[in-house]
């Protein structure tokens, strides 16, 4: 895959780049190793002065930026700029709170004295250097949540960012050069996919974390455990989007439609299947169709547009085999199910996909095991919480889940048979900095976000102190 930024809004192709050679991207690596070995020692304070200047240098570039990331990956520049000012709130926020998320800990000297022990502690100790593989669905914040805890916690980051956003990566690395933060700290790679195996596997790197595709994440799982190095995976998921006779229905149905379309619907925690009781299924999926097709499609650049482009023409052909299957399978199209017509200005060429509305799933379509990146959601009719949760569950995905209802006994079911990494209760999925993020199953595995996302790249060190340890 080429290195450019292509307007998926038109397909015009606005620049293109080079690939590193072998030489730079040694220099690199180099320059990467170097800054591990000073940053380590940095004290908090001093990360976190750089860390604050970089949101601070974010908030002045927000505008331009944003620009930057819809013209390369076709998201409204309404949800591009609240993407940067997401950023800077989660650098903030680790500037604020790493040190006291990796203090020591003390187990009692009473529980440590039968190992010999006058006392012990726990002390968090960076890796090193850590190859983040980026996607390009939030070109800035997938980055960010990686880069602000590991450069907290003393690590260094190499970017190899997704090839369709290279002028989203190359700012990133020029926003933490700004910052102040030494060479070397934080590096892009503009390299394709095939030299992900190599990087990796230099005795430099450290770590890795993936944000990306089953075979993305399959790949450098394999890599890193063939050199035993540590790595945080997410990947795909297919969100079940639970509906139960309690909940305030005109509210979920107006969520809904915003939890299916968020980021033009190619988010891995976007609501994807929808699971109504049928109690309340016919009022629920009126008001969701209303909402889908009340969406505005057309230029992301323009204030107003709900839904934008799709990255690429790949992934509307996907898109398309899916929604194509689903009906010659019997499913029925209650909005959208093609492209959007008439959007005209050049548009025709650009890669969208109207908001549709799949109903009447069943097991043998592939959208019911696959997921959906884009503006298709799929619904569901059933008769209990037993069911909803069974369909829920039928999937290779867990990264996330919804669930509407206002009874509590049905709340503690869902936290405890729910297969996902998180349970969102009357409300859509989100991603915070004080929240774990992550999910089971193929969604992937390890932590981002909160202290355990930070922990995730630290050596966790006992430190022992036996008799005579304390004696001047």
């Amino acid at each position: 895959m080429p290195i450019a930024t292509v307007n998926p809004a038109n397909g015009e192709t606005l620049e293109t780049f080079d690939a590193l050679g072998e030489e730079e991207t040694e220099r690199r690596l180099a320059a990467a190793h170097a800054a591990s070995l000073s940053h380590r020692t940095t004290p908090f304070a001093e990360r976190a002065a750089l860390l604050n200047r970089a949101a601070d240098l974010l908030d002045a570039d927000k505008d331009d930026i944003a620009r930057t990331m819809t013209l390369e990956m076709g998201k409204p520049l309404a949800a591009a700029r609240a993407e940067a000012a997401k950023c800077a709130k989660a650098m903030r926020w680790y500037a604020d709170r790493a040190e006291g998320l990796l203090a020591d800990e003390h187990p009692s000297d009473d529980d440590v004295r039968d190992s010999g022990a006058v006392r012990a502690r726990v002390h968090y100790r960076p890796l090193g250097v850590v190859l983040a593989v980026m996607p390009w669905n939030f070109p800035l914040w997938q980055v960010v949540r990686f880069a602000a805890p590991a450069l907290m916690a003393g690590n260094v980051g190499l970017l190899k960012h997704a090839s369709n956003v290279p002028r989203t990566a190359l700012y990133l690395e020029d926003l933490f050069r700004r910052a102040g933060f030494p060479e070397g700290c934080f590096q892009t790679l503009l390299v394709g996919s095939a030299a992900v195996e190599a990087i990796l596997r230099d005795d430099r790197v450290a770590a890795a974390t993936l944000t990306g595709s089953e075979p993305a994440g399959r790949s450098v799982a394999s890599t890193a455990g063939d050199t035993i190095k540590k790595t945080v995976l997410e990947l795909g998921g297919s969100d079940p989007y639970v509906v139960l006779p309690s909940a305030d229905v005109a509210k979920a149905a107006g969520t809904a439609v915003t939890a299916r379309t968020q980021n033009n619907g190619q988010s891995c925690i976007a609501a994807k299947r929808f699971i109504v009781h049928t109690d309340v299924y016919d009022e629920f999926a009126a008001r969701f169709t209303e909402g889908m097709r009340a969406l505005k499609v057309g230029d992301p650049l323009e204030e107003g547009t709900d839904i934008g482009p799709l990255a690429s023409e790949q992934g509307r052909t996907d898109l398309e085999e899916l929604v194509d299957d689903a009906r010659a399978r019997g499913a029925e199209v209650l909005c959208g199910g093609g492209r959007p017509e008439g959007l005209g200005g050049g548009l025709e060429n650009g890669w969208f996909y109207a908001p549709t509305v799949l109903a009447g799933i069943t097991s043998e379509m592939r959208v019911h095991r696959e997921e959906t990146f884009g503006p298709v959601a799929t619904l569901y009719r059933v008769a209990d919480l037993d069911e909803a949760l069974s369909i829920a569950n039928d999937s290779p995905f867990g990264l996330s889940s919804n669930v509407w209802t206002r009874d509590h006994a049905e709340m503690d079911r869902c936290v405890t048979e729910l297969a996902a990494g998180g349970v969102f209760f009357n409300g859509m999925t989100a991603s915070h900095p004080a929240l774990p993020f992550g999910g089971v199953k193929r969604s992937g595995y390890g932590r981002e976000l909160a202290g355990h996302g930070i922990r995730e790249f630290c050596n966790v060190t006992t430190v022992w102190y036996g008799p005579g340890s304390d004696d001047a």
